[in-house]
């Protein structure tokens, strides 16, 4: 790795303010905040900034939900959400906000830029509005059934079930989330940004490595269909921006959100007399990194690149994006009190925990990283409490009441502390890469033989010979400056625990390049607990305040019209209900479909038949819990050709969201084929 100083500005996703922060949003930005703390122990210039996303219509109907101001609720989250963050160790040098008077310039700057070169065109479309709220409703504001496969209960924007995509007003039967009425459609004049004329500089960006090859592939599939212009407005009533030269049009939200990245770092170069054109000029020689989630690669990789070019700034280094966060190898759940807040895990886990975790799970790709809750438990205890701490408790307790709190002046084998020095470089490379995972494994590599050194010279043995006494200093000294070097390459991971080793150590804070030394005739501090093993009770009690926390968010949920419950539907006669044959069915065997996150493939035993459906449950259960069970399905549908097969009928099921379904299922007693009445 090169030793030149480098000049860095790096990002994470703008989290959103109407709502708190839970773990699966902090899977990214410790992910960041692990390679920033790097590049800085390394001693680059590495500045990190982030912002609230601090508009868009779910703010004002939050806002509007809890009868307050929007500014209020913006202030309110952005307080919550730098607490929990800084509480987990993420160390922003600049934490700011979109709704600001820099995000205000660079946005109308950027607009008219685009504007004034062409870019920004003009039409009038036809849009799903709400006639009780008066407001035109965002795609994720109606609901309805697909216009592709029928599907019940999906946004207006693409199916879940089949994939895809449309207008709001493709939806059939649609209903506004807002108020539960049925949106008409209204013609308006929105501006769009014209991303085609920037396809052979997308291609261009994409085949020269700044975006994962992943991701390139992705985006090259988009290009190859053709780039269609881009809705950048929206229309009043809405909590954001006005366009400048559009009286009742704001921005939308996600044209103007990735410019708080300029807006905060604007922000910090005024408070650190940095400037800004260093960084952001077209022709800027320094580096840029964004770390996003794999779901908004579109709006990064494509929107923001083309905005910045062509209104004359610099396009980013790498877009670096990661996966989504599981739990126990499901989506994150209420019911199951899997889908856990920061605070809620703070109140109950040390935070480096996870940290460490995260970073023994993380790699430079996209997959999915999953916090299995046992195997959580068991490598937190096993190689931070049993290998890192354990290696400080074993030799202090010696150095402290045997040799008066005092390290051996020399070493009389230096072999671990070369061998540390050996591997760093490539545990450099690892942590430059984003591949955290093989850093912490050679650095618990390196844990064994430091225990494993301590247990081979036996010091407890050794403090009983009166010949041999003065060696257990010697031994002591040479596994403390072993666990001084381990804490070095684990700072960028466990920021908390080098603060306390190095108080402990009596040295100032540690850098990368402290690695090659070795702390000799040197006075250490009375050894304390650095960090105490997880009892399964504590994950347990997680669990249980999880639940009990996301009743409250509900009821407000479902003040704003974004609620678990959804509303009722419009009115049916009873001879249309009557049409309608439920059937006791028992479930023969259930399997997840291929390429498809959500269906599973269901056998079902319904007396005189099986029947094949596909039904969207994979993120709420198991296939294999599923089999054997009775449930009720719908047996006189019309058979219904989907992306992924033929369905024979729709399994009923009950819940707010795809991670909570609960299916219907009838007493004990019942028996395949019966008649539901």
């Amino acid at each position: 790795m090169s030793s030149k100083l480098r000049q860095i500005v790096v990002t994470s996703a703008l989290p959103y303010a109407n709502g708190p922060i839970h773990i699966g949003h902090m899977l990214e930005y410790v992910q960041t905040d692990i390679w920033v703390r790097f590049q800085k122990l390394r001693g680059h210039k590495c500045i990190y900034v982030c912002a609230d996303d601090a508009h868009g219509t779910p703010i004002m109907l939050r806002a509007q939900a809890e009868g307050i101001a929007p500014e209020a609720l913006i202030e309110r989250m952005y307080t919550e959400h730098l607490q929990d963050f800084s509480d987990f160790g993420v160390a922003f040098d600049n934490y700011y906000s979109t709704h600001s008077d820099e995000n205000r310039f660079f946005s109308e700057y950027i607009y008219t830029q685009l504007r004034d070169a062409g870019h920004i065109r003009t039409r009038v479309i036809s849009q799903a509005y709400d006639p009780k709220a008066e407001m035109f409703l965002p795609d994720r504001f109606v609901k309805g059934e697909c216009p592709n496969c029928g599907m019940a209960d999906q946004y207006g924007d693409n199916c879940e079930n089949c994939g895809a995509t449309y207008a709001p007003t493709d939806l059939k039967n649609p209903v506004s989330i807002v108020s539960g009425e049925a949106p008409i459609e209204k013609d308006s004049e929105q501006y769009f940004f014209k991303l085609e004329d920037f396809e052979d500089m997308l291609k261009a960006w994409f085949d020269d490595g700044h975006v994962q090859t992943e991701i390139a592939n992705k985006m090259n599939e988009w290009l190859d269909e053709g780039l269609k212009d881009w809705d950048i407005s929206r229309n009043a009533p809405y909590w954001g921006f006005e366009i400048p030269d559009a009286p009742g049009k704001y921005f939308y939200v996600w044209m103007e959100a990735p410019i708080g990245y300029m807006a905060s770092f604007k922000n910090w170069c005024e408070a650190n007399g940095t400037d800004f054109n260093e960084y952001w000029s077209a022709d800027s020689k320094h580096e840029l990194y964004h770390f996003i989630g794999k779901d908004i690669a579109r709006f990064h990789t494509m929107f923001w690149p083309a905005m910045l070019h062509g209104a004359g700034f610099r396009k980013p280094s790498a877009v670096y994006c990661h996966g989504f966060l599981t739990v126990d190898g499901q989506k994150m759940s209420k019911s199951r009190g899997t889908f856990i807040m920061a605070r809620t895990y703070l109140e109950h886990l040390n935070p480096e925990y996870l940290r460490y975790y995260f970073a023994a799970k993380l790699g430079p790709g996209i997959d999915d990283i999953d916090l299995n809750l046992e195997d959580f438990t068991t490598r937190v205890n096993s190689d931070l409490v049993g290998k890192l701490v354990n290696i400080a408790s074993r030799c202090a307790g010696f150095i402290n009441k045997r040799f008066d709190s005092k390290l051996s002046s020399k070493l009389s084998d230096d072999s671990l502390s070369q061998q540390f020095l050996a591997a760093s470089e490539t545990i450099a490379e690892y942590y430059d890469k984003r591949e955290f995972g093989k850093a912490m494994r050679d650095i618990m590599a390196l844990a064994d033989k430091v225990n494993q050194y301590i247990d081979e010279q036996q010091p407890w043995v050794t403090i009983k010979d009166e010949v041999r006494f003065s060696e257990v200093q010697d031994v002591c000294t040479i596994g403390l400056n072993g666990f001084r070097q381990l804490i070095i390459l684990l700072k960028p991971v466990l920021p908390r625990l080098a603060l306390q080793a190095e108080a402990f150590l009596k040295v100032e804070a540690l850098s990368w390049a402290d690695l090659g030394d070795n702390l000799l005739d040197h006075s250490i501090d009375r050894f304390k607990p650095l960090m105490t093993r997880i009892e399964p009770v504590f994950i347990e009690r997680m669990i249980e305040a999880t639940k009990e926390d996301l009743v409250a968010e509900q009821k407000i949920q479902q003040g704003s019209g974004d609620s678990s419950i959804e509303p009722i539907a419009a009115e049916i006669n009873y001879d249309d209900f009557a049409k309608l044959d439920f059937r006791i069915a028992r479930i023969v065997t259930a399997k997840r479909v291929d390429k498809s996150d959500r269906l599973l493939q269901l056998t079902l035993d319904i007396g005189s038949e099986t029947r094949n459906v596909l039904a969207g449950l994979s993120n709420a259960y198991q296939p294999e819990d599923l089999e054997g069970k009775l449930t009720v399905m719908v047996a006189n549908l019309a058979p219904r050709k989907m992306r992924f097969g033929i369905s024979e009928g729709m399994v009923l099921a009950a819940g707010s969201g795809e991670t909570e379904l609960y299916i219907l299922s009838p007493e004990s007693g019942a028996k395949p084929g019966m008649r539901v009445s």
